[in-house]
Formats: structure tokens, sequence, C-alpha cells
């Protein structure tokens, strides 16, 4: 079972796929890639590819530590998103050979369904109640939201209240039976998620995602002493090492992204390690259907495992995951769950020709911000 062939595609709206097919004709789709710089990913895919055609599809564990460790300089998302998206592709093989879903290889699956979250934007809110009962009247039981437009290091009160103010109107929104995660993304100070941490309180979020961005990590531990909020992070973080010290901060959920984390390989090893410090995975995927059907694999062989962000609905698609898949039922809504994929490898069927016709440099960036006086805002 050797590789003889590795393709990528970048495909609409911001995604790369990846596809590995192997000299007995067994195929397996990965998802490498960082939002933005897609062209990049998959150049660092092409490299790793000149070590990888000829070998025995089946050693996943000796490529990953070689594609991570092989080439000297190590880390960054440009290369664990690519050894991602190959090592979800490699593990989508191997349940394959085997004709079981990757979480039967991963021992089993320790749950009957997966619980997953919707997006209901933020950044610019206007009819965030509205979209919040659309939300629940689809089947979720959970909503994130981002908390905040750009933010100054100390902005006024008004921006602290305008903060607190649709986190409120939300909470109100769904009511005290379902969750309402908020999102920071790393628009934050330390000093204005200190000041605003205690004033969501009483809306009793679920998590509060990327207080500060990961450069400020070593803040984590003060800002999750300032409230009782549980705290999340980790989509900007790629290996175990970066997680270590994140792990003992006082974070409650950790948040590996399959993408860009090292794909199931490494995921699984964040899971264990997280689960020592009495810390919940929730991994992030605001991205495609591979990347989403490796998450689930994950969320069912974890005993940690908390929820499931996926992106349908998201305010960055134009094009949905179930788009790109021959069988849109293996992600369809059961209160608020999805249940355990039971096709072979990742479980879904890849639409290859739909893949192949729209395939092409989409050329997605993430937007620029900026403050009022003209300086660069934090996205």
């Amino acid at each position: 079972m050797k590789i003889s062939r590795i393709e990528t595609f970048q495909v609409p709206p911001r995604w790369l796929f990846l596809r590995i097919e192997t000299d007995d004709g067994l195929v397996g789709w990965g998802e490498p890639v960082v939002e933005g710089r897609a062209g990049t990913v998959e150049a660092a895919v092409a490299e790793l590819s000149e070590y990888l055609i000829g070998r025995d599809a089946s050693r996943i564990e000796d490529h990953w530590q070689v594609l991570t460790k092989g080439g000297f300089y190590r880390g960054g998302p440009v290369l664990s998103s690519a050894v991602a998206g190959i090592d979800q592709a490699l593990w989508d093989i191997a349940g394959k050979a085997h004709g079981v879903p990757v979480h039967q290889l991963l021992g089993g699956p320790v749950r009957d369904r997966i619980r997953v979250y919707g997006w209901i934007g933020g950044d610019r809110p206007a009819d965030l109640a509205e979209q919040a009962n659309a939300s629940a009247e689809m089947g979720l039981t959970a909503v994130k939201m981002n908390g905040s437009a750009e933010l100054g290091p100390v902005d006024t009160p008004a921006r602290v209240r305008a903060v607190v103010e649709r986190v409120a109107t939300v909470r109100e929104a769904l009511g005290d039976e379902l969750d309402l995660a908020v999102d920071f993304h790393g628009r934050f100070s330390p000093a204005m998620a200190r000041r605003v941490l205690p004033l969501l309180e009483p809306h009793l979020p679920l998590f509060v995602e990327e207080p500060v961005v990961p450069e400020l990590s070593a803040r984590l531990p003060e800002l999750a002493a300032a409230s009782s909020v549980p705290l999340a992070t980790g989509e900007r973080l790629y290996s175990r090492w970066d997680f270590d010290p994140v792990l003992r901060s006082g974070i409650a959920v950790a948040q590996p992204d399959l993408s860009h984390a090292g794909g199931i390989s490494e995921v699984r090893r964040i899971a264990a390690a997280a689960e020592t410090h009495g810390v919940t995975l929730a991994p992030h995927c605001p991205l495609g259907p591979i990347a989403l059907a490796a998450s689930l694999q994950i969320d069912l062989a974890v005993p940690n495992f908390l929820i499931q962000e996926q992106s349908t609905g998201i305010h960055y698609n134009t094009i949905e995951p179930l788009d790109y898949l021959l069988d849109r039922s293996v992600f369809a809504l059961h209160e608020g769950h999805m249940l355990p994929p039971t096709g072979p490898g990742l479980g879904i069927e890849i639409d290859e020709a739909r893949v192949r016709e729209v395939a092409g440099r989409h050329g997605w960036r993430a937007p620029v911000w900026r403050h009022a006086d003209g300086s660069h805002a934090e996205w």
C-alpha cells in the first residue's frame, strides 16, 4: 500500500483539499490550510510529498515524525498545517484499508453522539437576537458570537458596555437552557480582557475564546484568576509543546484545530495532555467538510471532549461544507448533536468531480482592520 499520487485543490470559499492515492487504489482526503495562506501551505505540501511518494501509507506515525522533525526547522502554522492534512488523509486511507471508521482505530467511541455549535456573527452586530433564535430553531443547543469589533488597548466605557450589552442581548434571546460562547478573537488587550471578563459573569458564557493573542499566553493565569468565566484557547497553537504552558495556565477548554495542529495524530496527544490538567477539548473548525470529519473522529475517541465547532452558516462561507459531499446526511443535526460517522476512514464521500470542477486559486485573505488613528487593529 504505497503512496503513488498526492494532489491539492484550492476550493471556495477559502479551503485547501488534499488527495492521496495508493498503488492499490485507495484514496484518502485531508484538509491542510492556513486561512489566507492556502498557496503557501500548498507549496509546503508539495515539498513534503517528495518524501512520501513511494512510501508505505500505513506508517502514519513514522511519517508524522519525519515530516515534522526531519527538516531541522520545526513548527509554525504552515508546516504543521501541511502535515495535518497529510495526516488526515493517511488516517482516512487506514480506515478504508481496514473497513472501519478512524475512531475505531483510536480505541473505539467513548460517546454515542457529538454536541456541536454554530456561529451567529458579532463583528458588526445587527440582528444577533434573530440569528440566535434561528440557530435554536435549527436544533442547535449552543452558539458562538464574536465579542466585539476592533478595540483599543484601553478602550472607552461605551465600548466596554457595548460588549456586555451584545452578550446580554443574545443570552436573553437564548434563555438559560442553551449555551452561548463568546470569541474575543485576540482583539482584547490583557487590560481590556481583565476589565470585561468579570462583567460577563452574570450571563454565564460556556467559555470566552482567545481572550488575548497567543503571543500573550503568559498573561492567561491572571485572566483565569480575574473571573469565573471559563477560558478557551488554542486555534493558533500547533503542537503539544505549544499547548504545554497554556494547559498549566488555568484555561478550561483547549481548542486545537485538526487542520493546523498536526492532524489527528497530534490532536489526540494534545487531548490526552489536556486531560491531565482537567481541561476539556473543543476542536476549532471554521473550515470545510474534511476538517470537520477528522474532528468528529477525535471527538468520539477522547474522554474529555466538550463541544465541536462547525462552519455551516458562518459568515466566511459562500459555499457550505455540505456542498462538497456526495452524502450530506453524515453531518445532519439531531437535537444539537451529530451522530458518529459509520463509513470507513473519515466517514465522508467527497464529490471529487465537483472539487476538480471548482478548484483554482481562490485568493481569500483575512481582512485588515485599522483603528480610528490609522494604526493596525487585530482582526
